[in-house]
């Protein structure tokens, strides 16, 4: 299965809400993801904030030519609804 990103936008802080090819959409923090040099720019929120969907690659980017893999974001995604389902279960 090819995994695409086919919306997404800024939320606040490290969270953005995402929208793929399959349905599955919500809101997920990448606070924990911003680490090493190549996110280094990442961590000023309001550079954050200038995510977009990348029509060839199907997935976000930044400007720099910084990007994270569509199939991280959907796993990450599908991770976070499930503990939401899970805590709504309790």
């Amino acid at each position: 299965m090819i995994v695409k990103v086919v919306e997404a936008r800024h939320l606040q802080g490290y969270k953005i809400w995402l929208r793929f090819a399959d349905g599955l959409e919500g809101e997920i923090d990448l606070e924990n993801v911003l680490w090493g040099p190549a996110f280094k720019p990442l961590r000023d929120v309001a550079k954050f904030a200038q995510l977009r969907v990348d029509p060839e690659w199907h997935s976000i980017t930044w400007p720099g030519d910084i990007d994270i893999a569509p199939e991280s974001l959907h796993a990450r995604l599908k991770e976070a609804l499930a503990e939401q389902d899970a805590s709504a279960a309790e």
